[in-house]
């Protein structure tokens, strides 16, 4: 086992937390995994970890071991891609995080064609819809709603992404159609409560004018497919992403309520370290991603005139 190996299980070791963890992560067994920790610790002539059956814990020689790692491993990656050609073929691990939806619906078919293209690139994707923190975690590339305020992180936008308004026909039919944002008021409107942010104001913007209206109904959810079900069953009108909808909207499913007034977007972007911009498989992936996405059918700018 030669040293930057080395410093990579033990990295690896302390984010998984246990031995056991680590065991499955490389597809080892437990016992295997504790003698190359105790092999490190006879070379290195010291206690890198105090360790019990449930929990593991830094000793002090273990904690200064570590952070060290950390560091040199940092700098063996900006290395190898400073002297890495540019065009050169991507390949290597490449970890992402996506929303549950967006990635379960498109994200994860685009990662199946990007690997039968650059059949040398490992990709693991994570789905969640809760926050991640890019420094502390261990993804390459995130895909989020939004741009990002975190002056570290560069992001680059994939797609457009509008926000729409949206009722079932029988729906409308029975409860009418609303003409102005506050007309929302008397309707039965389906909440969505994700990522903890206020939930229930939904702000339509049309020119300079902004208005924000605080809606109610009697379903909400934190889960966007099972608000998107609802509306189609004819519960009330969703605010969803476009790329949700788009296909409800072209069959008819679903009709666009107070078309005239815009919502604040919400555009895809790719969001990684920047100390990534010069790797490869991270500047092919998000390209992929983008030009992928732009041809799909559900894109905002396929479906500007269908509706």
């Amino acid at each position: 086992m030669n040293s930057d190996s080395e410093l990579a299980f033990f990295c690896l070791l302390i984010k998984q937390g246990s031995l056991a963890a680590t065991a499955r992560e490389l597809n080892l067994t437990p016992p295997a995994v504790s003698r190359r920790l105790t092999q490190l610790e006879e070379r290195l002539g010291v206690r890198l970890l105090n360790r019990t059956t449930r929990r593991i814990s830094l000793t002090s020689e273990g904690d200064v071991y570590f952070e060290n790692a950390l560091r040199i491993l940092g700098e063996i990656d900006d290395l190898e891609r400073q002297v890495s050609s540019s065009r050169a073929a991507p390949k290597g691990l490449l970890r992402v995080n996506a929303p549950l939806g967006f990635g379960r619906s498109y994200i994860g078919p685009a990662i199946s064609a990007f690997t039968k293209t650059y059949p040398d690139v490992e990709v693991q994707l994570h789905l969640t819809d809760r926050p991640i923190n890019l420094p502390d975690e261990a993804i390459d590339v995130s895909i989020r709603f939004g741009e990002q305020p975190d002056s570290r992180l560069i992001a680059k936008k994939i797609a457009a992404n509008r926000r729409l308004l949206c009722a079932s026909p029988a729906y409308l039919r029975a409860a009418g159609q609303p003409t102005y944002p506050h007309d929302l008021t008397q309707h039965q409107c389906i909440v969505l409560r994700q990522n903890e942010s206020a939930y229930g104001n939904w702000r339509l913007i049309k020119g300079k004018q902004t208005e924000t209206v605080k809606v109610h109904g009697k379903l909400s959810t934190n889960d966007g497919e099972v608000g998107l079900n609802w509306a189609l069953e004819g519960h009330g009108i969703l605010m969803r992403a476009e790329w949700d909808v788009a296909k409800y909207l072209r069959s008819g499913r679903l009709v666009q309520v107070l078309a005239d007034y815009d919502t604040p977007t919400a555009d895809v972007y790719a969001v990684y370290l920047e100390r990534l911009n010069l790797s490869a498989k991270v500047a092919y992936f998000v390209e992929y991603m983008r030009e992928n996405l732009s041809r799909h059918a559900d894109s905002p700018s396929q479906n500007k005139s269908n509706w």
